[in-house]
C-alpha cells in the first residue's frame, strides 16, 4: 500500500525533481516507510512506500527489462500468478506482488489486468513501446487522478499532489458541485475540481508517448446474463468457496493484521472468517458514542468478537475531537464525502494503527448483496404499481405485495425517507423513480441560496444518472439499483475507506470486493437475490450456519451513526457558526447564511444536512480558499 505522483513533460524539457518531491510530500502519510524517484528526461515518478508485502525487497520505482512501474495496492493471487510465470521460464529477484504485476504485463500485454484480484492503481512505463499504461482496479478501491494541459500530463494517488504543481490553479467544477449536492458523489471521472479527473474503475488507459493519443478502454463490468439453470443452492455453495478463499488471499501479509468490526453483518461476517484461518485471535476494532444507545452497536460487535473469538478493542469519539480534527479530515479526503461517519471511522482507523498494520473491513457489502433499504422502498411501490396497473416492468415475478410483506418492519427507521419519495413521482419510469430515491437536494435546498439554486439544472443532471442507470444490459430493477450504486455511490465510500486508513499509514483491505463475487451474483435471477424483498438474501442464507442469530435478525443497522444534531446545539455550535458565517462563505453565495441558526436548531437525528454543507465549506477553505 503506497502513494504516487508522476509527471510526463509533453514539450520535452526534462522533469523537475523539485516539482516531483514536493507533490510527494504532500502524500508522505501514505508511504512513511520508503521512497525511491525515477527521473529520465521528460518523465518523473516518486513513489511513497507502506511496506507490507517483501519488506526487504519491493522497493519501488521497480523495472524488468524495459519496463517500469510505480504502484499503489495489493494483488492477493500473486503468489499464484507468480507460479503460472516461473512455469513459463520467468525468473524473479524479490518477491514481491509489484515484481509479478511486470513480468505479467512482459508476458500478456495489457490484457493481464483481467487476471489480477486486488486492489491496485498503477503505471508502467513502456519504452519498448513508448508508451504509459495505467490501470485502476475493477471497484476504484485504489484511487488514481490525473490532469494535462499542452504542455504536460500528471498523475497522483490524492488530489492534492496535482494542486501543488505550479500549473495548476485550484478552481472547483461548478456542475460536479451541483452533482455532488445532488447524490453526495460526482458520477464518472469527474472530480470537484476543474481539469482534475479520475481513472475510472474497471478501467485503463494508453498513452502514445510520441503522438500524445490516449486510449481509454474498460476491461471490466458485470454481466448480467442470466443463470437459470443453477439452484440456489449451487449459488449458496460457490458464494461460501469464493468467501473462504478471498479471506485466506487477504490475510496474507508480512505484518501485524486485523480487522474492523461495526457488529453489522458485513463486518461480522469478514472477522469470523479472518478468524477461522488464523492459529491466534485476531485483534478487531469497533467504536460506539456515549450520547446514548441510538448511536453505539458496541453490543453487537462483542457478540461478534466473542462468537469469531477476536480480541475486541473499543474507543469512545469525542464531540472535542470532532471540532479539532474535521479540517484535517477535510483536508485528508481531498473532496467533500457523503456522510459524517467518515470521523469515526478515522478514529477508529488511528486506534487500529497503534497494533497492526494491515485491517480488513466490510465495505460493498451493501451494493453488491442488496442491503439498502431504499431497494426496499423501491420494491415496496414495484409491487403496488404491479398490482394496481396489472403490469411488469422486469418481464419477470420477483416480488409481490404479499411477498413483500414480512420485510415491511425494516423501513420503521426510514420514514422521513419513504414519506419524501412518496410526496413525489410515484409511479413514473425506473430511472426517474430511483433518482427521486436518491436525489437529496429536495430535502436540503433550503440550506443553499436562492440564486444559486436556480442555476442548477435538474433535468441535465437526470439525464447523465439516467445514461448511468440504464446502460447495465439488465431489465431488472434491482439490478440496475445495485449496479448504479457499485460504479456511483460505492467509490465515494471507498474513498473515505482509503482516505482515513491512509491518513494513519495502514493498510485496508474490502474482502467483499472480489470481482468474482461480483461475476457469481450478476448472473443470478434478480428473484432469487432479493426474494421477497428480503436484504441480503444470498449472503445470510450463506452464513447462516454461523452466524449468531441477533446479529443475522438485525432490523435496526445503524451504519456508524453521528450526533451531530445534538453536538451542533452544544459547544460544536460556535465551531459549526464560525465555519458557515465567516466572511468566504457568506461571499460565495452558495450557502444561505441567513438560516443557519435555524438551520442547526431543526436539524434531525441522522439527518445529513447540516453535515453537507459544513464538510462543503470547510472544503472550500482547505483547497479553494488556499
Amino acid at each position: 500500500m503506497c502513494g504516487f505522483v508522476g509527471i510526463i513533460n509533453k514539450d520535452g524539457l526534462d522533469a523537475e525533481r523539485s516539482i516531483l518531491t514536493k507533490m510527494a510530500t504532500t502524500i508522505h502519510h501514505r508511504g512513511p516507510d520508503e521512497e525511491g524517484v525515477l527521473l529520465e528526461g521528460p518523465i518523473g515518478f516518486f513513489h511513497k512506500r507502506l511496506s507490507i508485502i517483501d519488506l526487504s525487497t519491493g522497493q519501488q520505482p521497480m523495472t524488468f527489462l524495459n519496463y517500469t512501474i510505480v504502484f499503489n495496492g495489493e494483488i492477493y493471487n500473486y503468489v499464484e500468478l507468480r507460479n503460472q510465470l516461473i512455469s513459463k521460464g520467468h525468473k524473479f529477484i524479490t518477491t514481491s506482488d509489484t515484481e509479478v504485476i511486470l513480468h505479467l504485463y512482459h508476458e500478456y500485454g495489457e490484457g493481464f489486468v483481467n487476471e489480477l484480484n486486488g486492489m491496485f492503481a498503477f503505471i508502467i512505463y513502456d519504452r519498448r513501446n513508448n508508451c504509459l499504461f495505467i490501470a485502476r482496479d475493477h471497484f476504484g478501491i485504489k484511487p488514481l487522478y490525473w490532469y494535462q494541459d499542452e504542455r504536460k500530463i500528471l498523475f497522483g494517488s490524492e488530489i492534492k499532489t496535482l494542486l501543488v504543481h505550479p500549473e495548476v490553479k485550484s478552481a472547483y467544477d461548478v456542475e460536479n458541485l451541483y452533482e455532488y449536492l445532488t447524490f453526495q458523489f460526482v458520477m464518472g471521472k469527474g472530480t470537484m475540481f476543474s481539469g482534475i479527473n479520475k481513472v475510472n474503475p474497471g478501467h485503463h488507459l494508453t498513452i502514445d508517448l510520441i503522438s500524445w493519443d490516449i486510449r481509454e478502454k474498460k476491461y471490466w463490468e458485470p454481466d448480467f446474463k442470466l443463470d437459470r439453470f443453477h439452484t440456489l443452492e449451487y449459488f449458496i455453495y460457490e458464494l461460501q468457496k469464493i468467501l473462504d478463499e478471498t479471506i485466506s488471499q487477504q490475510l496474507r501479509s508480512d505484518v501485524p493484521i486485523g480487522t474492523y468490526l461495526s457488529g453489522g453483518l458485513d463486518s461480522s461476517l469478514v472477522t469470523m472468517l479472518a478468524s477461522k484461518f488464523l492459529d491466534t485471535p485476531i485483534k478487531s476494532f469497533s467504536g460506539g458514542f456515549k450520547e446514548g444507545p441510538e448511536f453505539n452497536e458496541l453490543e453487537y460487535a462483542r457478540i461478534a468478537a466473542k462468537a469469531a473469538n477476536a480480541e475486541l478493542y473499543e474507543i469512545f469519539p469525542t464531540e472535542q475531537e470532532f471540532i479539532d480534527l474535521l479540517p484535517t479530515l477535510i483536508y485528508h479526503l481531498d473532496e467533500p464525502v457523503a456522510g459524517p461517519g467518515l470521523f469515526p471511522q478515522y478514529i477508529v482507523s488511528k486506534f487500529a494503527s497503534q497494533h497492526v498494520k494491515v485491517i480488513l473491513g466490510g465495505q460493498g457489502g451493501d451494493e453488491i448483496f442488496g442491503g439498502y433499504a431504499r431497494y426496499l422502498v423501491a420494491y415496496l411501490e414495484q409491487a403496488i404499481k404491479g398490482a394496481m396497473f396489472e403490469s411488469n416492468e422486469e418481464g419477470e415475478h420477483i416480488v409481490s405485495l404479499k411477498s413483500i410483506l414480512p420485510n415491511l418492519p425494516s423501513l420503521r427507521q426510514y420514514i422521513p425517507m419513504m414519506k419524501s419519495f412518496w410526496n413525489d413521482g410515484a409511479f413514473e419510469p425506473m430511472d426517474r423513480r430511483y433518482y427521486n430515491l436518491i436525489n437529496r437536494m429536495g430535502s436540503t435546498a433550503g440550506y443553499f441560496h436562492q440564486d444559486f439554486i436556480n442555476q442548477r439544472n435538474d433535468e441535465s443532471i437526470f439525464n447523465k444518472f439516467s445514461g448511468y442507470f440504464n446502460h447495465s444490459d439488465t431489465s431488472s430493477y434491482f439490478n440496475k439499483m445495485t449496479h448504479f450504486d457499485m460504479f456511483g455511490s460505492l467509490p465515494g465510500l471507498l474513498q473515505v475507506e482509503d482516505r482515513v486508513s491512509m491518513a494513519v499509514s495502514i493498510e485496508s483491505r474490502v474482502p467483499l470486493l472480489d470481482r468474482r463475487i461480483v461475476d457469481l451474483i450478476s448472473h443470478m435471477p434478480a428473484g432469487m437475490k432479493f426474494k421477497g424483498g428480503e436484504m441480503k438474501y444470498l449472503l445470510k442464507r450463506s452464513i447462516k450456519d454461523f452466524m449468531p442469530e441477533p446479529i443475522m435478525n438485525r432490523k435496526d443497522k445503524m451504519g456508524f451513526p453521528v450526533p451531530l444534531h445534538i453536538w451542533s446545539k452544544n459547544k460544536a455550535k460556535d465551531f459549526i457558526l464560525d465555519t458557515l458565517l465567516s466572511q468566504k462563505a457568506k461571499e460565495r453565495n452558495i450557502v444561505n447564511t441567513k438560516y443557519i441558526e435555524k438551520l442547526i436548531s431543526s436539524e434531525q437525528p441522522f439527518g445529513r444536512g447540516l453535515w453537507g454543507i459544513l464538510s462543503l465549506e470547510l472544503w472550500f477553505n482547505q483547497f479553494i480558499d488556499k
